[in-house]
């Protein structure tokens, strides 16, 4: 599956793609991540997406970025994480793959709500959030603070799709 942007491409990566992202890792905390995504992936095939890495391209192909949604909560809460590779920081990557994705994830059936967590003193994350309509939920994760866009949020878009 693709989705595309003015100017991006978000593409989800199949097992062989996820298995590549695993091996060329050099960050074990990432690269286990990135395992138990794949194995997320592979006991729920049928909501592969909402385990997968999403890899951000540009539209010349350039890849700027990844991002990835956490699993498909019973509650209908997804969580969506993003990082953008430092060479491509600072021109609104972030800003236009997250609210691509969040729009897309709550027309889907079932999906209430898109949640995200960023450390605390990670502004730049917490403005992309802000920009896409993600607002404080006042509690506190893993990593920090916690934003939610519900499906009510007038910029979430209507309708509901089948993943």
């Amino acid at each position: 599956m693709t989705l595309e942007t003015k100017r991006l491409r978000l593409i989800v990566a199949s097992r062989d793609e996820m298995e590549r992202y695993i091996g060329a890792e050099t960050d074990a905390e990432l690269a286990q991540a990135y395992k138990e995504m794949l194995e997320g992936a592979l006991a729920h095939p049928d909501q592969w997406v909402w385990y997968a890495i999403w890899t951000i391209e540009q539209k010349d192909g350039a890849h700027a970025g990844d991002l990835s949604f956490k699993g498909f909560g019973a509650d209908g809460a997804v969580e969506i994480g993003y990082g953008i590779d430092e060479g491509y920081r600072g021109r609104g990557y972030a800003a236009e793959a997250v609210a691509a994705a969040a729009a897309w994830a709550l027309r889907q059936e079932g999906v209430t709500r898109v949640e995200a967590e960023t450390a605390p003193d990670n502004r730049a994350s917490q403005r992309v959030l802000e920009k896409c309509g993600f607002v404080p939920t006042g509690t506190v994760g893993e990593e920090g603070p916690r934003f939610v866009k519900r499906r009510t949020d007038p910029a979430a878009g209507g309708g509901t799709h089948g993943v």
